[in-house]
């Protein structure tokens, strides 16, 4: 569950206008579809039974059956509808201390990079294993997650090394991988400090070591598994490079597009 307070509930029920069972300008049922797209959770599951019923008191109950992260990344999504719907403006100071506390949520989760974990496109293997690893975050069993976390960083980074031109091979292990991404982001300018490249280096090195932990220490094979503490240290070192290569490449792709949409200068023009 979530560890709202009272003062940061009051405060997101006067943003989200949540006076007399109201959630924004939702109805039922375009509430229960926004909270499924946002969070892949029911609102109207029994578990979120909460007073009235109303859709204030069910996203009330929702704050209490959630863990930290998912409730940060739905309220983070409510707050962004208020201001693209018009019921508040991005310098209203509420809606200000209401981000504040999505920050806070964000960085009390014991991940606070869950959000790396999520799949590009429409590959089903990469969205089977990240609700598998989700699961274990969810019930902060992150030891119980390490092997399905190792096989979805594997896929990632393959799929990024391919995006990339880079050769992948099955017998090619997931730091070397790595290390050959991290020399290509360098090549192509996506990386602007030394202390920057040499970060990303050092997850070389933490991906070869994963290696070894996915074997001998998780639920791949039959291993006496790592302590909780260790596992924990993992999870966010591994989001967390996850985390801001998902950042980069973002950014690569937006410039990509800005390029592309620009005009043609007028000697180029093909006539």
């Amino acid at each position: 569950m979530s560890d709202l307070t009272g003062p940061e509930k009051r405060a997101f029920e006067r943003v989200l206008a949540m006076g007399g069972g109201y959630v924004l300008g939702f109805s039922n049922r375009t509430f229960s579809e926004f909270v499924m797209d946002s969070t892949g959770r029911d609102i109207y599951d029994a578990r979120y039974d909460y007073g009235s019923g109303s859709k204030a008191n069910r996203l009330r109950g929702f704050w209490r059956e959630e863990p930290i992260h998912i409730v940060a990344k739905l309220m983070g999504e409510l707050l962004d509808h208020a201001v693209q719907t018009g019921v508040r403006q991005e310098t209203d100071p509420q809606l200000a201390a209401c981000r504040r506390i999505v920050d806070r949520l964000r960085h009390s989760a014991p991940v606070p990079d869950v959000t790396a974990l999520t799949p590009d496109g429409d590959e089903k293997d990469l969205g089977a294993l990240t609700r598998q690893v989700r699961e274990a975050i969810d019930k902060n069993q992150p030891e119980a997650g390490l092997d399905r976390l190792h096989t979805f960083t594997v896929k990632f980074v393959r799929a990024l090394c391919a995006e990339h031109g880079i050769a992948v091979t099955r017998d090619k292990p997931l730091h070397s991988l790595f290390g050959e991404y991290v020399k290509r982001l360098k090549a192509k300018g996506c990386i602007d400090s030394d202390m920057t490249e040499r970060i990303l280096k050092s997850s070389i090195s933490v991906f070869e070591a994963f290696n070894d932990v996915r074997n001998n220490q998780s639920f791949a094979h039959d291993n006496p598994v790592l302590n909780y503490d260790e596992s924990l240290l993992i999870f966010s070192n591994v989001t967390s490079t996850l985390g801001f290569v998902r950042a980069i490449e973002g950014k690569t792709k937006g410039r990509g597009r800005a390029t592309a949409a620009q005009p043609q200068a007028e000697d180029e023009i093909p006539f």
